[in-house]
């Protein structure tokens, strides 16, 4: 393995997020994790991240209400405007991953925090790599299309509370993914493109794990604060994510990863019904 010029994993991390270049993140994000994974890197260290990742000149980033919405189509097109929204989610989500790591290492948390969030940040990339493989199989790449900046505001907005980053962030955003990812894959493989429906398959099986993750630190986290954490993750959710959750929720998905359905169906919209 190549020698990085780090002491420790938050200075790695904080280097991550401090890489504009999108492969050289994921990259680099994947050199880091190897490192920690095989005892190269050992010291959790102490270093502060930016308040916001450095990002390339390109996508432009807009108002999520200016970003066109991603319809699949069986034209090349159509599914890489799919796979570029998604490949900028992967995006945020290694340097979310990255930013936990880094922005909480103060909190007197376990090693294996640590670990899990380090083998999370190293699925991201990989995932990211995988969708720009795809973009450049229908001659398109991260960057070609605008992207919307929202995802990012949900670290600014938890970036002082570690459990309300956990309720946000992995129970909220990634489960989500849970939800609307078998749809995008059923609709890929009837528009004939098994190789994209592949790789979205292997993107949802590994956020059920860090779905669970997310869940095992946020109860872990409200165990050692003496709080409820159903009620706490309520009021967090509540305060930190706009709008209520949206169903109908993927609750198989969602029980792999032991996320109970008490957490988040009182907060979800009502379903729109048929008309009498």
């Amino acid at each position: 393995m190549e020698v990085l010029p780090f002491t420790s994993l938050t200075e790695a991390a904080v280097a991550v997020l401090q890489t504009p270049d999108p492969m050289e993140k994921a990259w680099l994000g994947r050199q880091v994790a190897g490192a920690w994974r095989e005892g190269v890197l050992v010291e959790i260290g102490s270093a502060i991240p930016p308040d916001r990742p450095a990002r390339p000149e390109k996508p432009e980033l807009l108002p999520p209400n200016r970003v066109k919405k991603r319809k699949i189509t069986a034209l090349p097109a159509g599914r890489a405007a799919l796979l570029h929204a998604l490949a900028h989610i992967e995006l945020n989500a290694i340097d979310l991953a990255w930013d936990i790591a880094a922005r909480f290492a103060g909190c007197d948390l376990p090693r294996g925090f640590f670990d899990d969030w380090v083998r999370v940040a190293d699925d991201e990339a990989r995932h990211f790599l995988m969708l720009c493989d795809r973009l450049a199989a229908l001659d398109s790449f991260y960057g070609a299309l605008p992207a919307h900046d929202g995802l990012w505001e949900a670290s600014q907005n938890t970036a002082h509370d570690l459990l309300a980053r956990l309720a946000v962030v992995p129970l909220v955003l990634e489960a989500r993914g849970l939800d609307v990812t078998p749809a995008m894959v059923e609709k890929l493989r009837t528009a004939g493109d098994e190789a994209s429906a592949g790789a979205l398959q292997i993107i949802h099986d590994d956020e059920i794990t860090h779905v669970a993750a997310g869940r095992r630190w946020f109860e872990w986290e409200a165990e050692r604060r003496g709080v409820e954490p159903v009620s706490t993750y309520h009021d967090l959710v509540r305060r930190y994510f706009r709008g209520l959750l949206k169903p109908p929720f993927n609750t198989r998905s969602r029980d792999l990863a032991d996320f109970k359905a008490i957490y988040y169906e009182p907060l979800a919209m009502p379903l729109k019904t048929a008309p009498q």
